[in-house]
């Protein structure tokens, strides 16, 4: 066995239907110097009993009451013993080359850290079969503010930047967790892009593994978190939202920072209106602050045609009590 430990970190929470695929997944990596570590979030469904299937000296599990993925994470790293750390939620699934192709890339550095492509899949789906799109961050190095302002950035913004990268999708070195500090428990949607932001910020660049995937799983009824609207989950994109900007304006004064989250803050406002009205008006005013100049209203043409005629807010009102009628 040769190769730097690499602690692959998996959160379970009621993740019966999918657990055993993923762990077979990671199992069966071609990197050999592995060791799983699986955190039990209280799951309260047959996760446990799919799990102790593939416990081992390589595969060990630790319980906790169900404290949130962020918290199981942060549980997972305590015991972790590799120079590199690999998280993978419980419904998704690494390619077998997924390990050793970043760590190929990485090469020894302990400064930075790699991505690899990622493909979403619908649940139900074989994830084989699913569609790759390309991405502007499919190839290179980048620098840590430049690759966050135009992973943050959107078309509006910078033209062919944004997009989303799912936490399997990244092999960090544990030393760059250490500085950056380890997840924020106070979150559940978006930690991990407040996390990964600190991460990226604390490391010398992003580099891109050409072999290998992530396969994300995604849920069509919106059982994933990321799919619901909770006051807390849009609480915890706020709470993000903060905390990304002060983070990335701590290190750069490029104006661009103020536009970009300008447009988030206004964005999230609107589309969390009128449901949460107290929450949607402090996005719209930290918009405004921040000089928010684009569109006012988000969604399709009909919509963007009543917000010409009547406003935004009047048009979200006609929208949001259509889709309560909906639901009767």
């Amino acid at each position: 066995m040769t190769g730097a430990l690499v602690s692959i970190i998996i959160p379970v929470y009621n993740a019966q239907n999918y657990l055993e695929s993923c762990l077979i997944s990671a199992i069966n990596q071609t990197y050999g110097n592995i060791e799983i570590i699986i955190i039990n979030d209280g799951s309260n469904d047959e996760s446990l009993k799919v799990i102790n299937k593939f416990v081992s000296d390589k595969v060990k599990v630790y319980n906790q009451a169900n404290l949130g993925a962020s918290a199981a994470r942060n549980h997972g790293l305590k015991y972790a013993k590799g120079i590199y750390i690999q998280f993978l939620d419980a419904d998704d699934i690494l390619s077998s080359d997924k390990i050793k192709s970043q760590i190929e890339c990485l090469n020894g550095s302990v400064s930075k850290l790699t991505i690899c492509k990622q493909v979403h899949f619908f649940d139900g789906e074989n994830h084989l079969e699913a569609k790759f799109e390309n991405e502007w961050f499919y190839g290179g190095t980048f620098e840590p503010v430049d690759f966050l302002i135009k992973l943050y950035a959107g078309e509006e913004t910078l033209p062919g930047f944004g997009g989303m990268i799912q936490p399997n999708t990244w092999l960090v070195p544990r030393i760059l967790i250490d500085k950056a500090g380890q997840w924020n428990e106070e979150l559940s949607l978006d930690d991990d892009g407040e996390f990964f932001c600190r991460v990226v910020l604390a490391s010398q660049g992003v580099k891109f593994a050409e072999t290998g995937f992530n396969y994300y799983r995604k849920f069509k009824e919106h059982k994933s978190l990321s799919g619901q609207k909770s006051r807390k989950s849009i609480e915890s994109a706020i709470l993000s939202n903060n905390l990304k900007y002060q983070h990335l304006s701590k290190v750069s004064s490029d104006k661009i920072i103020d536009k970009i989250f300008a447009k988030h803050y206004w964005w999230l406002g609107v589309l969390i209106y009128p449901q949460f009205t107290d929450l949607s008006n402090y996005c719209i005013l930290k918009g405004k602050e921040l000089g928010y100049d684009g569109q006012k209203y988000v969604g399709g043409p009909m919509g963007h045609h009543l917000s010409n005629l009547f406003g935004w807010k009047v048009t979200r009102f006609i929208f949001y009590y259509l889709q309560l009628l909906k639901k009767r």
